[in-house]
């Protein structure tokens, strides 16, 4: 036996020879030999080494080498010691067990492949008192153990001794793995020590188990728990014999049946018979041949008996057959390799669209996390923003830059839960979901899934569709999502879903929970104009069978355009109408009219898309006091707005005017609160608030208006109106107030930014807090501005306000109040 395992890792002659030196069969005196009191400790892994018995090990941690060689060339005394933990690659002193054995190197081999192995033989059991080095090896001071069978007592320890020799002879039966020579090495074997630990070493146990036998003192308890470890082992060779001979007539079975199917074939063959069995028998090896996964093999091969027990005449027959195919082809564990060139993948997301800089580099994120850890479960992400951004576009570019399939699923109007869920197969015309559908579609596993439109989901009678998502869009669930027609679960695990929506507010609130959601705001007219020399004029060009040499755009000519003609946060209609001038122009050489290249200018736009359709909104000075120009944000960017106030002979009435919603108007009568209660200190006269009617109107006043950022303003055109003092020029405002004073910040501040600077503003008033926001926007788009950071509404007035009254000051005629006392 001791050949058997010595030869796994020697030829026979070398093996032959080495057991020449070893005799396991030797007498055990623990007291026989000396040993030094410290040693070098080789932590070993998946086993435990005993006293007598002889193992091979391969040695490859350095650590290990070093002592390996070092004890070689000296006595070849080492300690061997079991790991805690065997998947630790570096243990400390901390992982390995206290309890030892002291072994001798009997030989030591370099293989071919460039791995040592070592011959040891376990000589004596061992405590570690503590570790006295841990670099180039372990080293430790040690404390020598007895242990052995107690003198008295002597017929019990040959009674579990002969237990011990009777349930190994029964293992061996059990197990044919085991050599038959085993039996003539456990014959031989007569101390009682050295069988205990024999038997220990080569029992099916785990490393704990085995640690607890090598930590025992007396031996006949150590003999008692490796008799009871034994019939544990008995009891799980022979249920395990008894599964196999089930298995065995269970295989005879089915052969028996294949036996008797092929003479079927032989005689279908023979008869000229071209049956349905074998398009069934086809799908049968086109199965074998699929990667799927276990249970949906078991599940196929199912169905495909119940067809062959079917009446091909059936109705139930082609809904069975058409089920079985679509089982077939759908891509089970097919997955297409990612493309981990980032730099690429950053190039193409660049070359198709100008700016998203944040969706960018969320996908670059994924790519480097899904190239370090080779497996990532797919992220939910959202594209939020307005129509015409490229929402849905961008999709199609990440599915190029990853190099996977691309599928767009539309969910604007879908109502049916079936839809996502599929049908039952009672059903008639069922059919799967449409996620599984085109998974089918795509071949692969992982594609990139766009899931277009998800804010506009509906729900009706046919059930929730939404609710539905919900398992199909959450990363702890999909990898086993069920579709109603497949009735298997499908990892969906792998697939990139992207969703694109234009309002949060209509997604179901569990839906919006599983998804990662990123804002695309609109473009800035500097960016419409980078996106339409890019990709929009090219294309149109293109699709209208014109070349470059024949049609070009002046950059004033494409600003006119977003200026006066469209009026949107993205491109769509941006496309639109260049599509139409390069439509003209198209025209016009087809006609042979045009035989130079057409240069499209200011004047060629006008006459091409006629009368400006939109105003552009510019500084019209503030002469006057009460006049004071706002920022506002827009769906389709940032405007500038006018707040303007005047005062009448009154009762001390208010009046708002131009569209304001319910937000703007609340701005104002907190600005109006705040001057009442700071009027001393403004030097208005109290009386003013009751003796004249106040009217704040804010045009144009056909457009709706709402939102706090025009609280600061209010405050401003109230306070300038109040004290009779105009506003600096060329000065604009956003930001939100309180009736404390305190100073808001709001959002929208790039697009207010580029506003301001469309419209020739100088200084521009903000709320500290908006700083970071400042810190975001390209310096190019800041350059050329005075941006004032305040706090507090009495720094605002300090900014905005002139010193001198106007020339012509509106004359307050004030009466006293009257005693009613």
């Amino acid at each position: 036996m001791f050949k058997d395992l010595i030869m796994s890792d020697l030829g026979e002659a070398e093996a032959e020879d080495l057991i020449q030196l070893i005799n396991p069969d030797e007498e055990i005196n623990e007291q026989q030999e000396d040993y030094p009191d410290e040693l070098g400790i080789l932590p070993i892994r998946n086993t435990v080494l005993f006293p007598g018995v002889v193992i091979p090990i391969t040695v490859g941690r350095q650590k290990s080498i070093k002592l390996v060689k070092k004890a070689y060339k000296g006595d070849r005394i080492i300690g061997v010691v079991a790991q805690r933990n065997d998947q630790t690659e570096d243990p400390s002193t901390e992982d390995l067990y206290e309890v030892g054995t002291i072994a001798k190197i009997v030989k030591m081999l370099v293989l071919p492949d460039g791995n040592t192995t070592i011959i040891i033989q376990g000589k004596r059991r061992f405590k570690i008192d503590n570790f006295t080095s841990e670099d180039p090896f372990f080293m430790a001071k040690i404390s020598l153990l007895q242990g052995g069978f107690p003198s008295t007592g002597k017929k019990e320890t040959k009674a579990i001794i002969q237990s011990l020799k009777d349930s190994a002879s029964k293992i061996l039966k059990l197990n044919p793995e085991i050599p038959q020579e085993a039996q003539m090495a456990l014959d031989n074997i007569h101390n009682p020590v050295f069988l205990t630990h024999f038997l220990s070493s080569n029992l099916n146990a785990e490393v704990v188990e085995k640690q607890r036998l090598l930590e025992m003192e007396d031996g006949l308890e150590r003999a008692t728990l490796l008799l009871e470890f034994m019939l544990r082992e008995i009891q799980l060779l022979e249920l395990k014999n008894d599964i196999q001979k089930k298995v065995h007539t269970d295989i005879d079975q089915q052969q028996r049946d294949y036996y008797l199917r092929q003479q079927i074939k032989v005689l279908q063959d023979e008869l000229g018979y071209d049956g349905p069995d074998q398009e069934i028998e086809a799908l049968r090896a086109k199965g074998k041949d699929k990667a799927w996964p276990k249970e949906v093999g078991e599940h196929f091969n199912k169905e495909l008996d119940k067809i062959l027990r079917m009446n091909p005449a059936a109705a139930e027959y082609p809904v069975a057959m058409n089920y079985a195919e679509f089982l077939l082809e759908l891509p089970w564990n097919e997955y297409t390799a990612d493309d981990f060139d980032l730099k690429k993948a950053r190039k193409i997301l660049d070359k198709d669209h100008f700016g998203m800089d944040k969706v960018k580099e969320r996908v670059i994120e994924y790519l480097a996390v899904l190239k370090l850890k080779k497996e990532l479960k797919g992220p939910i992400l959202c594209l939020y923003g307005p129509p015409g951004v490229g929402k849905t576009s961008l999709g199609k570019s990440i599915a190029k830059s990853l190099n996977r399939k691309y599928i767009r699923m539309s969910l604007g109007g879908v109502h049916d839960e079936a839809e996502i869920r599929g049908h039952r197969k009672t059903y008639v015309g069922a059919m799967p979901g449409k996620v599984i559908q085109n998974l089918k579609k795509a071949g692969s596993s992982n594609p990139v899934f766009i899931l277009d439109e998800i804010d506009k989901v509906n729900s009706d009678f046919r059930g929730d569709p939404a609710s539905a998502l919900l398992e199909v869009l959450d990363p702890e669930q999909n990898n086993a999502f069920v579709d109603n027609y497949l009735e298997l679960e499908y990892d969906l695990s792998k697939v990139l879903f992207i969703a694109t929506a234009n309002s949060l507010d209509t997604i179901h609130p569990a839906l919006r929970d599983r998804m990662e959601i990123i804002e695309i705001n609109g473009y800035t007219q500097e960016e419409k104009i980078q996106i339409a020399n890019r990709h929009l004029i090219p294309k149109q060009i293109r699709d209208h069978g014109l070349t470059k040499s024949q049609v070009s755009f002046q950059k004033p000519a494409i600003r006119t355009i977003i200026e006066s003609y469209t009026r949107e946060s993205g491109v769509r209609n941006l496309e639109r109408q260049i599509g139409s001038v390069v439509r003209n122009v198209a025209k016009n050489v087809a006609m042979e009219d045009l035989t130079e290249k057409q240069v499209i200018d200011v004047a060629k736009v006008k006459e091409v898309l006629g009368a400006e359709m939109f105003d552009k909104e510019s500084y019209q000075g503030n002469d006057v006091a009460g006049v004071v120009t706002g920022l506002a944000w827009t769906q389709t960017g940032g405007e500038i707005l006018f707040v303007e106030a005047s005062l009448n002979r009154g009762k001390g009435k208010l009046t708002l005017s131009g569209q304001l919603g319910d937000v703007m108007k609340e701005s104002a009568m907190a600005a109006i609160s705040y001057l009442k209660a700071n009027s001393e200190q403004l030097h208005i006269d109290y009386r003013v608030f009751d003796q004249y009617d106040l009217h704040v109107h804010v045009p144009a006043g056909a457009v709706p208006k709402d939102g706090p950022s025009a609280g600061i303003t209010m405050l401003t055109s109230l306070a300038s109106i109040y004290t009779q003092r105009k506003v600096k020029s060329r000065l604009a405002m956003t930001g939100e107030i309180t009736l404390s004073g305190k100073v808001l910040p709001v959002g929208g501040i790039k697009e207010k930014i580029l506003a301001a600077k469309r419209a020739g503003i100088h200084d521009i008033i903000m709320s500290e807090r908006n700083r970071r926001d400042i810190g975001e926007i390209n310096a190019k788009y800041v350059s050329g501005l005075n941006i004032h950071y305040v706090q507090h509404a009495d720094e605002v007035l300090e900014l905005a306000l002139l010193k001198q009254k106007v020339k012509n000051p509106l004359e307050f005629r004030l009466e006293e109040p009257a005693n009613k006392a």
